[in-house]
């Protein structure tokens, strides 16, 4: 039986995601929508002039604004910050993979495993020898769980994450299908014959709530542990190589890349497709943009830009005066020139 999508009044939904109604009361809502489609039951946000004008031109059931705007025909939903409003509608829509409680009766767990009650574990899951499953955790199929793994209190694994082995998730940790923890770090020594592997026998540690989006993959370390402070969020296919230390409350955004032994502070963000070079360490509070390199320490706060990373304006300064280059060629090519008719002469 297909499962009833919900739906609020306004009357009831407002009081939920705070602010304050001017309006109908009595209007349903029943999906969030982008600003500028029409619906007469949707709700959307904006917060600039140009989604101001795309709900102008719409009819949609109410949108969350920050200021009332004259002349809108919509209902409005005043509120200091309409992103945060709209993300707190989103969280009472979204709806939450099936799984059943207890464990499934095609999940294999090792006689030593120590499962709470409270968990689920869902079709075709294996968790191995010593490894515990906390309260409330939610392991969705396909799951592996090797020896001596800890997972903590309201974890959520969704389908086909791996902790390969000794990984420690704190409480309230979210990882997205593909996730692999534990594999080994990229370590090899070369020998006579050849590229000898070298072992990687530390493991993986993730504090509390930390989220890691879908094949994103930590190492583990070579010796003693990977870490992830509290409240960090990684985004899809982001790389964590072994012996990384990352602070907590930092963001990084999906194909960032981070070496071995590096060290990237607390409230980090990194875009996309950035890299930090092995055994460089990364102060707090720092941005790097999209597709910066940190090859050497970054000691100070701020927005670094470019490859090597640096400042954001010295880097806009460059590669303006980059643009400038063809130019200068031919400026100096036609004072060679001038030059040399003046020695002939």
């Amino acid at each position: 039986m297909a499962q009833e999508l919900p739906s609020w009044t306004l009357a009831e939904l407002v009081p939920l995601l705070g602010g304050e109604l001017i309006g109908n009361p009595e209007q349903r809502i029943s999906r969030p929508i982008e600003a500028g489609q029409s619906d007469s039951e949707g709700i959307c946000f904006a917060e600039s002039e140009k989604f101001f004008q795309r709900v102008k031109d719409s009819q949609i059931g109410a949108v969350i604004l920050s200021q009332p705007i004259e002349g809108l025909t919509a209902n409005q939903i005043l509120h200091p910050t309409p992103r945060l409003a709209f993300a707190k509608f989103l969280h009472l829509f979204r709806r939450p993979l099936p799984l059943s409680p207890g464990i499934h009766p095609t999940a294999v767990v090792d006689p030593s495993a120590q499962i709470d009650p409270s968990a689920k574990i869902g079709p075709y899951v294996v968790i191995g020898p010593d490894s515990q499953v906390g309260a409330r955790a939610e392991i969705h199929p396909f799951c592996y769980i090797g020896d001596r793994c800890s997972v903590g209190a309201g974890c959520v694994l969704y389908p086909h994450v791996v902790l390969l082995q000794e990984v420690t998730l704190g409480e309230g940790c979210r990882l997205f299908p593909g996730v692999v923890l534990g594999a080994d770090g990229f370590g090899y020594a070369p020998s006579p014959a050849g590229l000898m592997p070298i072992p990687q026998v530390g493991s993986v540690e993730l504090g509390r709530s930390v989220d890691l989006g879908a094949n994103t993959t930590v190492d583990r370390a070579t010796v003693g542990k990977t870490k992830i402070g509290d409240g960090t969020k990684l985004d899809n296919l982001v790389m964590v190589a072994h012996n990384v230390q990352i602070g907590p409350h930092t963001v990084i955004a999906s194909q960032a890349g981070i070496a071995g032994s590096a060290t990237i502070g607390a409230q980090v963000i990194m875009g996309g497709q950035s890299a930090v070079k092995d055994h460089v360490s990364i102060a707090d509070r720092v941005t790097l943009a999209g597709r910066t390199g940190a090859f050497g320490n970054v000691e100070s706060p701020g927005e670094y830009f470019g490859l090597p990373a640096q400042p954001v304006r010295e880097t806009l300064r460059q590669m303006a005066a980059l643009k400038k280059l063809p130019d200068l060629v031919k400026r100096l090519q036609a004072i060679e020139a001038a030059l040399d008719k003046l020695g002939e002469s």
